[in-house]
């Protein structure tokens, strides 16, 4: 790989840029994911809980919601407990 390439990927900043798009793409996939699971086990999730879910970007929080995904009988049990 010629130098000039080699040193833009290894260059502070864009590491720094892809590894903020990793964690973005897993706070993405895991919200997505704590949707799934309702509608899986065939719990309707409103628009309101979907958005909530959707622009929380923690990803602890995310990971809390998915797990009580598993046993919840509302959707609106992901937020509580």
């Amino acid at each position: 790989m010629p130098r000039r390439i080699r040193y833009f990927f290894d260059n502070p900043v864009a590491l720094q840029v892809r590894e903020e798009g990793r964690v973005e793409g897993r706070i993405e996939e895991r919200a997505r994911m704590t949707l799934r699971i309702p509608e899986w086990r065939g719990i309707p999730v409103c628009f309101a809980l979907r958005e909530r879910v959707l622009d929380c970007w923690d990803l602890d929080r995310l990971e809390i919601w998915a797990r009580r995904a598993v046993t919840a009988e509302r959707a609106e049990d992901l937020f509580s407990g």
